[in-house]
């Protein structure tokens, strides 16, 4: 059986993005040991699970990274692990993806998910998609949490929980930029 693991990006105010989807406040600190880490992380996945919105912004930048020969070898090598990594996405308006390797999920996206939870293979990450992590919560399918929690607090924008949820630490790491990366696993 698959987890579903939701790696997320959020401000110590508990925000994983400004109000306007803005992810500005993330820049400064970004450092190479956290992309190495996230480089780790995403070579032991399966696949992505996405919502349109992400998918959109993600599909509009990894590709043209992956060609561009004047960032770091670094950069490159995630990009390509970005574009070849099999992507699912979560859309009822959507009608063509041009993402290499993405599919699309229609109509019953809890369905779907479950059956793609129950297929053997490896974890599934989600990135982002603030929707679709809400109906996962929502329906329990996320078997872990794993936070990337920044120095920062923005005061407003778009929550990651809008609900209880009960959690259990499972690890954590510190980062010298001061990001600290919590993984919890949720109660099922």
């Amino acid at each position: 059986m698959r987890r579903i693991i939701v790696s997320m990006n959020v401000t110590l105010d508990g925000f994983m993005a400004g109000l306007d989807g803005g992810l500005d406040w993330q820049f400064q600190n970004w450092t190479s040991d956290m992309a190495e880490s996230m480089g780790d992380q995403l070579s032991k996945a399966g696949a992505l699970l996405l919502g349109k919105n992400t998918y959109n912004a993600m599909a509009g930048y990894w590709p043209a990274i992956g060609t561009c020969m004047s960032l770091p070898r670094d950069d490159i090598a995630f990009a390509a692990m970005m574009n070849s990594c099999p992507k699912i996405v979560c859309s009822n308006t959507l009608t063509t993806l041009n993402w290499n390797n993405s599919r699309l999920i229609k109509g019953d996206p809890h369905g779907a998910i479950l059956k793609l939870k129950q297929q053997p293979g490896k974890d599934i990450l989600v990135y982002g998609s603030s929707k679709l992590v809400a109906s996962l919560t929502r329906w329990c399918l996320i078997d872990e949490y794993r936070l990337w929690v920044y120095p920062v607090s923005i005061g407003r924008g778009i929550p990651l929980f809008a609900a209880k949820l009960n959690l259990k630490l499972v690890s954590m790491r510190q980062f010298p930029s001061g990001v600290v990366v919590l993984n919890y696993a949720a109660f099922q």
